[in-house]
């Protein structure tokens, strides 16, 4: 089967108001230089044989342009509910004559500062312990006669990245974390660092980013800028760490992942010494030695869900982690080409910009999360490692499995879309009437009983969206995007990208889809059960039931407002007519 993606033009991510930057892909085809993301190549099976084909068609994928000046609040205004949690802080302050400092830190202030919802309040203790100052809150509201709270406590976990002690208690319905402020010291040898009580500028610059570095004092009510920078970097949208990027890295690589993850997600610029410290070979294997992959996993799971994903997988490329994240299997065959990440995350942008096209309000946050990863790994469908059984397994699976520990029903939800979406491929000429039913036949969908041409297509499809069930959307949308929908041209003569096409062949296969009364189709039983089967036909347990049972699932899908009794009736009639 011939499945191409020509897709013709740049792919600029301005094409829609979330996607703002640029990939750019180009291809030299019978001497004509145009964009794409895609050369036409023969088959899609042989992953290495269309890398080498496309290999020297592509470029990498350039830097955003500079981020215009960001509308920061000059101060912070608290909610109602905020306000009555940080005085009740200052009350147990004042209650027990504590000279403490109270201060919010890292994110919350950021966001505040931007103008957006913060509900995740973490809050710096510059001379206790967390756990410390929420037993004296306790001591506080039973005083009052109010109920006392539980305290949970996080304990530090080297081994994680995780070095500092967290309490968590609930105040106002809302989850607040306590820890002390600190300093670290890592000797040279050793990853695990010395804590000791620091101050509030020594707890900023030990912070992964400027931006990230700022507190709210909650006793002055004023914001804190210790580094210097952290209020500038904000305004000028720069994602910068407080100390030389490379040492920040090593105390703790997760970092690298952290920056990517902003700068996507507000869209700001890393920073020349950030990215290459990022992209060193030192920092790249402390990201695959030092950092568990659940937390890898967890910081990648962000990044996909949020509001800029193909610009931090672009990130992930340009510092050349993309493998570091994406880790694979030994032996995987083919081996994978050189600029395959490029392929895949081009396959992913496409996507993207087509769920945009469609209207993403189509999909649930989990469907389209779900749908990325798979367009991601698209390039890799018949790329496969052999597991402890010497079973051939593709490498997607292990990538989200072991690579990013993520659930196993993600990889499996993955595998399925890959699969649908091949079927739908070899269904959609179909239901676009490029070909006739009348003797069509398919290599994965058997029909197994006498079915008019009228009804192949609704048969079909029924028995396809059976298997994916409620991503069956998601499916019609991979398969889109390696869907031929032919090269043509645009206003400027350049080959254009055929959103539109692939949108509107979507919104065709699935209107067509619809009008056959097949949503939730999955959710129909039988009408008849296996004890009813080996009853009526004299059957025993085995093949055979299951045999007829898919066929009756074919007849109400042949048959969709046919009744149990006419079910029985013609099992009866088949039945007799086999035997004879």
């Amino acid at each position: 089967m011939r499945l191409a993606l020509n897709v013709q033009r740049l792919i600029s991510f301005s094409a829609t108001k979330n996607h703002r930057h640029h990939l750019n892909l180009y291809s030299h085809h019978n001497h004509n230089y145009f964009p794409c993301l895609f050369v036409k190549f023969p088959t899609f099976s042989n992953p290495l044989q269309t890398l080498a084909c496309c290999r020297e068609n592509m470029v990498t994928a350039v830097s955003p342009p500079r981020s215009p000046r960001v509308q920061v609040k000059e101060k912070i205004d608290l909610t109602a509910k905020e306000t009555q949690i940080f005085d009740r802080l200052l009350e147990v302050l004042r209650h027990f004559n504590l000279n403490t400092q109270l201060r919010v830190a890292g994110g919350w202030v950021r966001d505040k500062l931007l103008g957006k919802d913060c509900y995740d309040i973490d809050i710096a203790i510059d001379n206790m312990l967390g756990r410390e100052f929420c037993e004296k809150v306790n001591e506080y509201l039973a005083s009052r006669g109010e109920e006392v709270q539980g305290i949970g406590v996080i304990q530090c976990n080297p081994d994680q990245s995780k070095h500092l002690e967290t309490a968590r208690m609930r105040l106002f319905d809302m989850w607040i974390d306590f820890v002390n402020l600190r300093s670290e010291d890592y000797c040279e040898n050793s990853r695990i660092p010395t804590m000791r009580f620091g101050t509030a500028k020594e707890d900023a610059y030990r912070r992964d980013l400027t931006i990230n570095s700022l507190f709210y004092n909650i006793n002055t009510n004023s914001v804190e800028d210790f580094t210097g920078r952290g209020l500038e970097d904000l305004k000028s949208g720069n994602v910068v760490t407080p100390l030389p990027p490379k040492e920040t890295f090593l105390d703790d690589p997760l970092r690298v992942l952290r920056a990517v993850r902003f700068g996507a997600r507000f869209e700001f610029v890393l920073d020349e010494a950030l990215k290459q410290a990022a992209a060193c070979d030192e920092v790249r294997a402390a990201i695959g030695e030092k950092i568990s992959r659940e937390r890898i996993g967890h910081e990648v799971d962000l990044m996909i869900s949020g509001n800029q994903p193909v610009q931090a997988v672009n990130y992930l490329c340009d510092l050349k982690l993309f493998w570091v994240v994406f880790r694979l299997p030994p032996g995987v065959e083919p081996a994978v080409a050189e600029m395959c990440e490029r392929l895949c995350t081009g396959y992913m942008a496409v996507a993207s910009n087509l769920v945009h096209s469609i209207g993403g309000l189509k999909f649930t946050d989990e469907q389209l999360r779900l749908a990325l990863y798979a367009a991601l790994f698209l390039p890799l469908t018949k790329t496969v490692y052999r597991d402890n059984r010497n079973k051939k397994v593709p490498v997607a699976d292990f990538i989200i499995r072991n690579s990013l520990k993520l659930k196993a029903k993600d990889a499996e939800t993955v595998l399925n879309i890959h699969r649908a979406s091949r079927k739908f491929i070899s269904l959609l000429p179909f239901i676009t009437s490029e070909k006739d039913v009348q003797n069509a036949e398919l290599e994965w969908g058997k029909i197994l009983i006498d079915v008019p041409a009228v009804s192949k297509l609704r048969v079909w499809a029924g028995l396809l969206l059976r298997e994916i069930k409620d991503f069956w959307q998601v499916s019609l949308l991979v398969c889109t995007l390696l869907y031929p929908v032919g090269i043509e041209h645009g206003p400027s003569g350049k080959n254009d990208v055929n959103l539109d096409k692939r949108r509107d062949l979507f919104k065709l296969a699935e209107d067509v889809i619809i009008q056959l009364g097949l949503e939730k189709v999955w959710e129909v039983n039988p009408l008849v059960n296996g004890k009813d089967i080996m009853n009526i036909l004299h059957l025993k347990p085995g093949p055979n039931v299951r045999d007829w049972t898919e066929k009756i699932i074919q007849w109400q899908l042949n048959y969709p407002s046919g009744t149990a009794d006419e079910c029985l009736e013609w099992m009866r009639e088949t039945g007799a007519s086999a035997k004879h």
